[in-house]
């Protein structure tokens, strides 16, 4: 039976059955991702999940609405290898998502991003390697791709730090290390759209950097498909990014207004530190030796080693120009259609439907 193209719930399902085998590790474990995960986790009826996170009221707010004894709360800081070595303990999965994502911050304070998003991603690797878990996905970011600010940056060699691991461990080692790559995750944490909702509550304009910029929009259980096809499909050093279609923020702030019924002015405030006007997804020279699962792309780890002499007389004679898959160049969708797809967040459908009311009119 072929898995490509294989229906999203069936898949996620049966790789879900395959977690309750093991103990499952989330790093960031209460953030966006992390939280959505472990209630995924729990619902297809894992043994054991654990958050580790540095964050202890936000762990006490979990724990007091999941109220499940299959979730273990771990106090600690991807910075700190003692205190990843103690969460690792027999897990048997992990997904790394702890990171400084913030863009901003990351720019006035680049060591910090550099100190968790790539010092402490190196611990957890080397730390479930040492555990013999079984698989590591590392989640990513289109940030990555090209970076033009310190959080990509410090993403891209989170990305390389997973790759050089799984290239010194070859497939003679236990552990799958593996990497995610994808875009804006929508209603997620600090992100957009929350943000526009909460000032059409307020009557407030919303505010838009430059409207003519795009961005990859793809919802929370496609982000978890994602991490999970990587977990299924994986050899060491695969990089898996998700096809997303794309949407200028001048668009997507149209839409919120028509889906809520608004009338707010929208305001353009200009670039914020480190922005790019479009994102990339994948580029041209990834795109050259990926292969095209349907939904994904896979890109293979670069198995070269560090005798270049033969590249000295002879070229590459399989590459091929390719363009860069940027939000500029990916399929745009239209206002309707990004209000079709904002209305199927149950974040969205919560707000449209709950005591706010579905009237943000100006002054209301």
């Amino acid at each position: 039976m072929s898995r490509v193209g294989e229906d999203t719930v069936e898949r996620q399902e049966r790789v879900a059955s395959g977690l309750c085998l093991g103990c499952v590790l989330v790093t960031g474990g209460t953030g966006s991702f992390g939280h959505a995960f472990v209630q995924y986790a729990l619902a297809q009826g894992v043994q054991e999940v654990r958050i580790f996170s540095r964050d202890e009221f936000k762990q006490e707010v979990m724990r007091k609405e999941l109220h499940d004894s299959r979730v273990k709360y771990y106090l600690g800081d991807v910075r700190d290898r003692a205190s990843v070595d103690h969460a690792m303990e027999g897990v048997g999965y992990v997904f790394h998502a702890a990171a400084l994502k913030e863009v901003p911050s990351c720019e006035f304070f680049p060591m910090q991003a550099v100190m968790t998003n790539v010092l402490g991603s190196s611990n957890v690797i080397e730390s479930a390697v040492a555990h013999e878990v079984k698989s590591v996905v590392c989640l990513s970011t289109d940030k990555a791709v090209q970076p033009v600010n310190a959080m990509g940056m410090s993403k891209a060699l989170m990305e390389k730090t997973a790759y050089a691991a799984a290239r010194d461990g070859g497939h003679t080692r236990q552990t799958v290390i593996s990497v995610t790559r994808y875009g804006n995750v929508m209603c997620s944490r600090g992100s957009v759209i929350p943000l526009f909702i909460e000032k059409m509550k307020r009557g407030e304009p919303l505010t838009v950097t430059e409207p003519t910029m795009t961005r990859f929009l793809m919802s929370m259980d496609e982000a978890i498909g994602l991490v999970l096809f990587a977990m299924e499909h994986a050899e060491p050093g695969d990089l898996f990014i998700r096809k997303a279609p794309a949407s200028t923020i001048g668009d997507l702030a149209l839409a919120l207004k028509e889906l809520f019924h608004s009338d707010v002015l929208v305001e353009v405030i200009g670039f914020r530190h480190g922005e790019k006007l479009h994102e990339t997804l994948a580029s041209a020279e990834e795109l050259r030796r990926a292969e095209d699962m349907g939904d994904y792309f896979r890109v293979r780890a670069d198995s070269r080693d560090l005798d270049y002499e033969q590249y000295l007389s002879e070229g590459d004679q399989g590459v091929l120009m390719m363009s860069d898959y940027t939000s500029a160049s990916a399929q745009r969708l239209s206002v309707q259609e990004i209000m079709a797809k904002l209305a199927a967040l149950p974040e969205v459908q919560q707000e449209l439907n709950g005591g706010s009311g579905s009237s943000f009119a100006h002054g209301s």
